[in-house]
């Protein structure tokens, strides 16, 4: 797969010496060159973003470090919801969104195609048009609404050219055209896809030579290419001669084909009348086809109600009553801060107001029904039992109900507003888009920039949620006013842009912007921004887009002292949150496996590759204060290998005694599991098979007095660290006087002699 980095074990080598034999401790490779991860200090070396005034450091890594606290909430909030016993009623975003197929870079597993192509149409004449381009260009890009069906038919086309059994892959959407003519991602024979191609990162435009010369070696290679992309991609003169406008099928001819693939009954012919009525209404193939199953298996009412969208028929029927500015406002306050506490709802929505009073008095128009017929009517009286008239105002859209609270562990609950389905968040925030106008959007912009700077966790994270849902209908708006101000602004303003870059992947067509979004802030946009970017690519994003964020990543960790501690902090954030997900958590460790390897010795790039590593070897979960490391080794298969690995280059290192102390806290905390011996026993020999035999006898020694201390002398410890220690391939000889095990003793006491049990 193109995007997954990977290197080969290490050689075998010799066995370890005899205990009487000379052990001498070697230097290290990276002796000296590597401060320790938590500190300041700015060498020669650090980049053009190292602050000018040391004195500024300390404030803005406290500042950085409130931004991670911050967003390491979040992520255990939603593993919590996604992964726990609590209810997900109250989660923050959600990780769990299934992803569409091909939307995340890497193969594209037959099932997934089966699946998405088991009811497709070939809308005519664009596919015909564009499998000749295709055969003649080995290249196509396929333009259009979103929602028009590209995705799926990049799929058939290259089914049409390769067959059935063809390997497809997905690349980035943040992929250079221009480079992967000359990269190593292109195979023979295989098919190609970039979904919602979002353009060239770097300045320069993508030329047309290069462009022929992409298709020149696709061509050669019998590899084919389908890009999907937005109508404005075929203003681009480079690809413009590759362009096919894509159109969606005949829905009725598609919702009769998707009937004879699914069993069914007949129907009477007023209601087979009204369902063809009610399909040739729809803009999206998909609505369709959901449709057709939910005939198939519920029956005409349910069908009935999936095509007739009653959600949207309620918001609309809403609008059309030109609600006066008192209902309109906590309807467009609530779009932005559903699920909070119903107290600070209405703290916030009196500021809302204040925002448009002040707006009012500056001599603007006022904020009205669309008719400007009626104005704002910012005072009641107290006796206006104002809780009780919310649920008259807005009938079928809008409930109460009982969420737990941030401390979840004392049980307490409090009323929240909530709306009746989730879908009606999304639709208000169109009707409002659709609608009103600056006389509207100004202050509520003002008021929602406020609550970017000062509002709590809780209410900035349903801010960037509905800020992603306004993404949806006014991208360049959300980048311009809201995501580059909050950018560069202060952490709880960073922490917001980053969220909603987060929630913005939650929807196909703007998964690719927010990585767009966030990659162009890692070079040449400031340090805020870089800061904001490495806090961006962890989550939703991170876990999409795996190798873009990793490389953006490491890209940060280059940089100035202040960007590199975010960046690290980064990987760390995206390696606890990808503990439920083994293929992500090897992933991320082969990543930095193969970046440690292709540094020089003593090269920066190694130094800072090391320092990095120790880092994730000494991360603790996000549910609990254990090592992550622990958990993997119990829960993902394989990934003892590639710790080892990691282990073995930082205890050759200036990182040491970090190492050895992660070590000791991991068999610590696996020291009561009986099912983990064999993980522990695959780590030592990885790690054995990766060092020379003066520096694993040199680990024995440290291990050894490292064991001593009292968090760790306890015999479960000591006894896991002798499987670790003498399960080795290529043992001394039996007739030696000491083996290598024997210098982990385990002496007959008792956890009460020495140290903490647990």
């Amino acid at each position: 797969m193109a995007d997954e980095p990977d290197l080969d074990d290490g050689p075998a080598v010799p066995p370890v010496p005899a205990f009487d034999e000379d052990v001498a401790q070697p230097a290290p490779d990276d002796a000296g060159g590597t401060p320790e991860a938590g500190e300041g200090t700015l060498g020669p070396d650090a980049g053009p973003d190292a602050a000018p005034e040391r004195g500024q450091e300390p404030d803005e890594r406290e500042e950085d470090d409130r931004g991670y606290d911050d967003l390491r909430r979040v992520h255990q909030l939603v593993n919590n919801n996604f992964y726990g016993g609590v209810d997900a009623s109250g989660a923050a975003f959600g990780f769990g969104a299934v992803s569409s197929t091909g939307l995340a870079p890497g193969t594209i597993e037959h099932e997934e195609t089966d699946r998405a192509l088991r009811f497709y149409v070939p809308p005519q004449p664009c596919f015909d048009e564009a499998l000749g381009r295709l055969r003649e260009d080995a290249l196509v890009v396929l333009t259009g609404q979103d929602n028009c069906g590209r995705g799926a038919g990049s799929l058939a086309l290259l089914r049409e050219i390769l067959g059935e059994k063809a390997r497809l892959h997905s690349l980035s959407p943040a992929n250079a055209l221009a480079e992967l003519a000359e990269s190593r991602d292109l195979k023979p024979g295989q098919g190609y896809v970039i979904l919602d191609y979002v353009g060239e990162l770097r300045p320069e435009a993508v030329q047309a030579y290069e462009i022929g010369r992409l298709s020149e070696e696709l061509g050669r290679k019998g590899s084919y290419l389908v890009i999907t992309a937005g109508d404005t991609v075929r203003r681009r003169l480079a690809l413009r001669a590759h362009c096919v406008p894509w159109q969606t099928p005949d829905l009725e001819e598609l919702f009769e084909h998707c009937r004879g693939k699914l069993p069914h009954t007949g129907l009477d012919p007023d209601i087979e009348k009204e369902l063809l009525e009610r399909v040739g209404e729809q803009r999206r193939p998909a609505d369709v086809v959901e449709a057709a199953v939910a005939l198939s298996r519920e029956g005409v009412e349910t069908a009935l109600d999936t095509l007739r969208d009653r959600h949207r028929e309620r918001v609309q029927d809403w609008f059309r009553k030109r609600p006066a500015a008192d209902d309109l406002l906590p309807l467009a306050a609530l779009a932005f801060l559903e699920g909070i506490p119903e107290r600070t709802f209405e703290k916030e929505c009196a500021a809302f107001a204040a925002h448009v009073r002040n707006w009012e008095q500056s001599g603007e128009t006022p904020v009205a029904e669309p008719d400007g017929s009626t104005g704002v009517r910012l005072s009641r009286a107290v006796a206006d039992q104002s809780r009780a008239r919310w649920r008259e105002r807005a009938v079928e859209l809008v409930t109460t109900e009982f969420r737990l609270g941030p401390s979840r562990d004392a049980g307490r609950s409090e009323r929240c507003l909530v709306f009746t389905s989730p879908r009606i968040r999304e639709l208000v925030i169109a009707e409002l888009h659709d609608l009103y106008g600056y006389e509207l959007w100004y202050p509520l912009r003002q008021w929602l920039g406020e609550l970017a700077l000062l509002g709590d966790l809780d209410t900035r994270t349903e801010v960037a949620r509905g800020v992603a849902l306004l993404a949806r209908h006014a991208l360049v708006e959300v980048d311009e006013t809201m995501l580059k101000v909050w950018s560069e602004g202060l952490t709880s303003q960073r922490v917001t842009a980053a969220l909603t870059l987060q929630f913005m992947c939650d929807v196909e067509h703007l998964a690719p912007q927010a990585l767009y979004i966030a990659l162009s802030w890692t070079d040449n946009s400031g340090p805020g921004r870089a800061v904001t970017a490495a806090m961006a690519l962890t989550g939703r994003l991170g876990s999409l887009y795996r190798l873009k964020a990793l490389n953006g990543l490491w890209f940060l960790t280059q940089r100035g002292e202040r960007i590199a501690f975010s960046a690290r902090r980064s990987l760390v954030l995206l390696l606890q949150t990808a503990e439920h997900d083994p293929e992500r958590v090897l992933f991320i460790l082969r990543y930095v496996r193969t970046v440690i390897a292709k540094a020089a010795p003593r090269s920066r790039e190694r130094s800072i590759a090391l320092r990095t590593a120790v880092q994730l070897l000494e991360t603790v979960r996000l549910e609990a204060p254990e090592p992550v490391t622990a958990a993997l080794l119990r829960t993902v298969p394989d990934s003892a290998r590639h710790l080892g690995s990691l282990w073995a280059d930082v205890l050759h290192s200036g990182n040491r005694s970090r190492a050895v102390g992660a070590l000791c806290r991991t068999l610590a905390q696996l020291r009561d599991d009986p099912f983990v011996t064999g993980a522990v026993r695959e780590l030592g020999e990885a790690m054995r098979n990766a060092m020379s035999v003066r520096q694993w006898t040199a680990l024995c020694h440290h291990l050894s007095i490292a064991l001593n201390h009292p968090d760790h002398a306890i015999p479960g410890t000591r006894r896991l660290a002798q499987v670790l220690i003498g399960s080795l391939h290529g043992r001394p000889p039996a007739d030696s006087r000491r083996s290598t095990a024997s210098l982990i003793p385990t002496p007959p006491f008792t956890s009460s002699q020495g140290g903490r049990s647990k």
